[in-house]
């Protein structure tokens, strides 16, 4: 898993599909989701960090771009 497109197919696979409409509240959500699906064992530990920290980065990278 390398990228924020990776980690929303991953999402898919259980039938989760965010869309907010702004980038930075989808990764949110999308931690959210990622969150819940580890806490219910349904993705393993390795799957969940890799993911998790691609939803970091990017999260960090959008909050880059809203200060300028």
């Amino acid at each position: 898993m390398e990228s924020l497109y990776d980690v929303q197919q991953l999402l898919k696979q259980f039938g989760i599909i965010v869309y907010v409409g702004k980038r930075i509240w989808d990764i949110e959500l999308m931690q959210i989701e990622l969150k819940k699906l580890y806490d219910s064992r349904l993705v393993d530990r390795d799957t969940y960090l890799s993911a998790w920290h691609i939803l970091r980065r990017e999260h960090h990278i959008e909050e880059g771009r809203e200060k300028g």
